[in-house]
């Protein structure tokens, strides 16, 4: 079979594949809490293997794998943010946020904060559900950026063409499907990343001759490729560097597309058991992500080579190269499924998230209160249509008007904005009795708003403008909404919910006797 055939056919066989669990999960479908939630009734397989692959996105592939290859082990911090943000979620959040939303009966995040709130006057519903259209618009486009790198490295295909031909397929078995279709699929394309990632390295590092040439080979080519500083020695650069890719597990702390997997689970007691699958799968992905980038390194480039013109823009041809350098033509095809997997399970699970806020946070529950569930699944499909395509159009014209973008800083500022918007909130709501309705607002708004200031303003100030490039966006934006939701809560102590103190005694496992 020629390398062209098998591309294609890999390819063919990936897409159908997912138009089949489009076609089953709609025939599934019955009302809202299906489509929004899959009816509560997930297990832990499917659960942690949905959540892990729509927490990483094309960054894992394109991204991640590409800063291995340019700056090495570095890198690594990125993998120690990433396992510290997902044992902690699951292993301190996952049991408090199931219980509270199951009391609750909630089948959104804006179910939950209107709850635990008691918001009355919906303003945490419309924050939640502009700020995730916004931010998730914003992912989407990013991941269909991705779609179109993806089919252009790969295929050779015009650019438009690919990220027009994955953003129709995601689209139609997404719409058909709704949350159930997403989480299916999503095991089936968590597991084609896993053992992808855990794969490639391994036969790079085969032949290679093993670890050790690999790290000769890149102390040649540049020794700070093998110093987890990132330079030959630490400096308050390198270490703002390394805060900066290790708080990128902040964003597993409470963001929407995340935690509702958790709120989808059928009881407590798959819990541990999804927490094992989900710790094992990001040590090993995401440590191979950075091992295929330093591995393709050694491999495709000699000492003295600009990495940018050998593997492409900040390094991120890296995963394409290699896999047609180490790989039997057959194999390829299979590639190129494993990196549109990262990009659409991500797509998929954003768009239902988005879609739920406008129909069943906005529409429904402020604007037509007396609206029957069963009534939403075609609206909440209208909309979902509608988000997709403006993320398409946002897509396309960063691509025509940004030739300098990486798929991983375009990624990390809407990963940025979710994650500022909402993970503090979601964490004093778990852990915090004094947290008021108006505290969270206030946290939520400073979120949203700081993500693009410290985005673009903040590199501007003299002096210190370099650190705040370094250190990026998302830390200080969290920062500044959790003291946000402090300060104001405590302000604002009339405005407590009278049963928050028991409901957090109860989804702590306290008797409220």
């Amino acid at each position: 079979m020629s390398l062209d055939a098998a591309k294609g056919a890999g390819v063919l066989l990936y897409l159908f594949i997912l138009l089949l669990i489009g076609i089953a999960a709609s025939r599934r479908m019955r009302d809202a809490r299906d489509f929004f939630a899959a009816g509560k009734s997930l297990g832990f397989w499917s659960v942690a293997f949905s959540a892990r692959a729509t927490g990483e996105s094309a960054w894992l592939l394109i991204g991640l794998t590409g800063m291995g290859a340019a700056i090495g082990v570095h890198a690594f911090w990125v993998v120690i943010g990433e396992l510290l943000g997902v044992t902690i979620a699951w292993l301190v959040m996952s049991r408090r946020f199931k219980r509270l939303t199951d009391r609750y009966d909630s089948i959104t995040m804006p179910d939950y904060f209107a709850s635990r709130f008691g918001d009355t006057n919906h303003r945490l519903r419309l924050v939640s559900a502009l700020a995730l259209v916004v931010f998730v618009t914003i992912y989407v486009s990013a991941q269909i950026d991705a779609t179109g790198t993806a089919f252009e490295k790969f295929l050779d295909w015009n650019y438009f063409v690919g990220a027009g031909v994955g953003f129709a397929v995601v689209l139609v078995y997404c719409v058909s499907g709704g949350f159930l279709a997403v989480a299916w699929s999503d095991v089936f394309q968590g597991a084609l990343m896993f053992f992808g990632l855990v794969g490639l390295p391994l036969v790079g590092f085969y032949m290679a001759g093993g670890v050790g040439p690999v790290l000769d080979g890149l102390t040649a080519i540049d020794t700070k490729l093998t110093h987890f500083s990132g330079a030959t020695e630490w400096n308050a650069m390198q270490v703002c560097s390394a805060i900066s890719f290790a708080l990128i597990g902040l964003g597993f702390l409470g963001s929407p597309q995340i935690f509702v997997r958790f709120l989808a689970l059928r009881d407590e007691a798959e819990i541990k058991k999804g927490a094992a699958v989900a710790i094992i799968w990001t040590l090993l992905a995401d440590s191979g992500a950075v091992l295929t980038g330093m591995v393709g390194r050694h491999l495709l480039t000699t000492p003295g080579q600009p990495v940018d013109d050998v593997l492409g823009k900040s390094a991120e041809g890296v995963l394409p190269q290699l896999v047609e350098f180490a790989l039997p033509a057959v194999l390829v095809g299979l590639f190129i499924a494993i990196v549109l997997s990262a990009i659409m399970s991500t797509i998929d699970s954003l768009l239902v998230v988005a879609s739920s806020a406008v129909v069943r946070d906005v529409h429904q529950k402020i604007r037509h209160p007396n609206l029957a569930d069963k009534d939403l699944i075609s609206l909440s499909r209208i909309v979902t249509v509608g988000l997709a395509f403006v993320a398409l159009a946002i897509a396309l014209s960063v691509a025509v008007l940004s030739k300098e973008r990486t798929v991983f800083w375009f990624v990390i500022f809407g990963w940025s904005g979710i994650s500022a918007t909402f993970c503090p909130t979601v964490i004093l709501s778990l852990f915090w009795t004094k947290m008021t309705g108006k505290g969270a607002l206030a946290a939520m708004i400073t979120g949203f708003v700081s993500v693009p200031l410290f985005k673009f303003a903040a590199p501007l100030i003299p002096e210190v403008g370099p650190y705040f490039k370094t250190l990026a966006e998302l830390p200080p934006a969290f920062m500044l909404s959790f003291l946000a939701g402090i300060v104001v809560s405590l302000m604002t102590q009339d405005d407590r919910p009278v049963d928050g103190e028991k409901d957090l005694s109860y989804a702590a496992g306290r008797s409220q006797d």
